[in-house]
């Protein structure tokens, strides 16, 4: 018998399974976090930052232990909430997971910053993609006669460059740097250095 024997009994028992699971869903949060936002965090930062390696470099870890600490402390309230809810209800309801995540949500992504920003943004669009789905299978919203995402794709194209082409100051500043570079920055060339082999 393992050291380990005992341990993976206690745990495949089901015994303290609710906590357990708060523990394990923080350790998700960690390590999910940081499998995202390293990668994204490297690749954008050797693409775009300037600076030395190091700078670069703190940089990368600092985003990625940013993510990783904030989603695994969401992760962990949010789990923790809904397993004391439960624990008071004897079951669990649809109300419990907007209560626990509202709260999560409040102290942890309710911080104005970069990483929040970008989790809260990305988060938004996929939500208003699923509240119309849940708006059409429950007959608030009309079933569409065609496909609309053309529709979709052209309304949220036509914002964004309007945004940028008039009020560009309320658009992020990495999202105004991309749109420069592409939109603006295409119209600044004097000879074939600059108009194919760099951009300026």
């Amino acid at each position: 018998m393992s050291l380990i024997d005992p341990i993976n009994s206690f745990l495949a028992s089901g015994a303290w399974h609710a906590g357990l699971a708060v523990i394990k869903g923080l350790r998700n949060g960690a390590v999910y976090g940081a499998k995202i936002r390293f990668p994204h965090a490297l690749v954008m930062t050797f693409l775009f930052h300037s600076g030395s390696f190091q700078d670069k470099m703190r940089f990368i870890l600092r985003a990625t232990y940013m993510h990783s600490r904030n989603l695994a402390s969401f992760v962990f309230i949010y789990k923790l909430l809904m397993a004391v809810q439960n624990r008071m209800n004897g079951e669990q309801h649809q109300w419990h997971s907007l209560i626990a995540a509202f709260i999560g949500g409040y102290y942890i992504f309710g911080e104005n910053n970069k990483i929040n920003q970008q989790i809260n943004l990305y988060l938004l669009s996929r939500i208003l993609m699923g509240l119309c789905k849940v708006g059409v299978s429950q007959g608030i919203i009309p079933t569409p006669k065609g496909d609309p995402f053309p529709l979709f794709g052209a309304l949220v194209w036509a914002i964004v460059l309007w945004l940028f082409e008039h009020h560009r100051s309320t658009l992020q500043p990495s999202l105004q740097s991309s749109m420069t570079y592409l939109y603006k920055d295409s119209d600044i060339f004097d000879s074939l250095r600059n108009f194919l082999l760099y951009n300026r």
